[in-house]
């Protein structure tokens, strides 16, 4: 420990400055304009990756942006940790709202900020500080890959081919993701599960052109007046989701399993001042952790449609649309409720309006087994670092591909998180704790140290 804690210390400056490096490219998948700025983003991570002590390292293409993939094989007779992480961001709109510059990283009160600095380029980077350590000092105690992909935020659709098309290259003994976040600074956390995830855009159209206010208002109908209507009633006064068969599929969590996630920290207090709300919503009868760990939701990301400029334009407008998510839980299929969706929201559109649904991408949900050895291998590492056990908890987010890691490579995931609530990822002003990003590498080498002795 004295020899890691000695190494992070020597070399704080040149760690966050390399990150800097990587999180000033604009990787954003979901724009073809940041193209060219992915493929950067996938040199940058293979350098980083040979720098640290890869053998090799190589991007791979794929249907879409590329992957980064490296390793390091000491003894193929030891275990093999394959890293996940994604180098892909999400888009920094609204712009106005950042207090910095999203691409142009700095630190203000003991934090990284800039687009990518906690999701997922930080804690990527604490991986590759990491596996530097072990390599320089001669401590790496089993075999490293490295698959690092580009499009995370936008579902990972290429990556399922690309798993069984180099099953091979990828084999491994467990997959290891940090891409998620802790309880609080002070409750270290194992995140044990993840809910999947359907999403759609929504298109109502009614006239072939926008309308004078004056002139058809009251007589034509609203496309945006009509799709107001449409969503809120997606959710009945309990805020259960209205779709006909939706919660099919939904397993029900025991009465104790219930109890035991009631006794994991939680100040609902700090929860609600840190977003600045005064009350806090949801499914009746589930406490606020139920409600984003065990229980399915759907909500509105973005609404559109009309004039939204400024000053007035008094139009009816030609067309309205929105993006819908639904976050699914373990046993709920995507694809099937990709269709329920489809079916249910074509079906209480009123005449004088054309729906059009289109399917963006989705996921399935994951748990992960706390008897597993990779669990336990965590857990001491987490109790080690932070000098408690770590909870174990159900995320509210998704992580897609990590159910289909389980399908196609046949191994589990163990999520290792040191993300906290208030990063503000996908948001304007997203940022990492620097205690986080140091806590990471000090206590990812434990992880191998323990996982290795698991093995044996």
């Amino acid at each position: 420990m004295e020899k890691l804690n000695n190494f992070i210390e020597e070399n704080k400056g040149r760690f966050v400055e390399e990150l800097f490096g990587l999180l000033r490219i604009p990787s954003v998948s979901s724009k073809n304009e940041h193209k060219a700025d992915m493929h950067k983003a996938a040199e940058y991570i293979k350098k980083s990756l040979l720098d640290a002590g890869a053998k090799t390292a190589e991007i791979l293409p794929t249907d879409g942006h590329p992957v980064v993939y490296a390793e390091k094989i000491i003894d193929p007779s030891l275990p093999v940790v394959m890293v996940y992480g994604h180098y892909d961001v999400q888009p920094v709109e609204p712009v106005e709202l950042w207090k910095s510059p999203p691409f142009e990283p700095e630190i203000r009160d003991e934090r990284i900020w800039g687009r990518g600095a906690d999701d997922d380029k930080g804690q990527l980077f604490m991986h590759v500080k990491a596996f530097e350590f072990m390599v320089k000092n001669g401590s790496l105690p089993c075999n490293v890959k490295f698959m690092i992909e580009g499009e995370e935020e936008i579902g990972s659709p290429s990556l399922g081919k690309f798993c069984e098309e180099n099953a091979g290259k990828l084999k491994c003994d467990v997959i290891l993701v940090s891409d998620t976040s802790m309880i609080g600074r002070d409750v270290p956390s194992i995140t044990t599960g993840l809910r999947g995830l359907s999403y759609v855009e929504v298109e109502v159209t009614g006239p072939n052109r926008d309308l004078h206010s004056g002139l058809y208002g009251g007589a034509v109908v609203n496309p945006v007046n009509v799709l107001a209507k449409m969503i809120a009633s997606l959710t009945d006064e309990n805020n259960r989701i209205t779709i006909s068969g939706f919660y099919d599929d939904v397993v029900g969590v025991s009465q104790e399993e219930r109890q035991a996630m009631g006794k994991a920290p939680f100040d609902i207090e700090k929860y609600k001042k840190e977003i600045d709300v005064d009350e806090l919503g949801g499914e009746a009868g589930y406490s606020t952790m139920e409600r984003t760990g065990i229980r399915p939701s759907l909500d509105v990301n973005g609404i559109w449609g009309g004039y939204t400029g400024e000053g007035a334009k008094t139009i009816l407008p030609s067309k309205a649309f929105a993006k819908i998510s639904m976050r699914l839980v373990p046993d709920q299929n995507s694809k099937k409720i990709d269709e329920l969706f489809i079916s249910h929201f074509k079906s209480i559109a009123p005449p004088g309006v054309r729906v059009d649904v289109r399917v963006l991408h989705g996921g399935e949900g994951y748990v992960s087994p706390v008897d597993h050895s990779a669990y336990r291998a965590a857990s001491k590492a987490y109790e080690d670092t932070f000098g408690k056990k770590p909870v174990p908890f159900r995320s509210g987010g998704s992580i897609p591909i990590i159910s289909l890691f389980e399908k196609v490579l046949g191994v589990k995931s163990i999520l290792m998180g040191f993300g906290l609530e208030s990063d503000a990822i996908h948001s304007p002003n997203e940022n990492y704790p620097l205690w986080n990003f140091y806590k990471g590498i000090e206590t990812i080498p434990l992880f191998y140290d323990y996982y290795s002795k698991e093995m044996e």
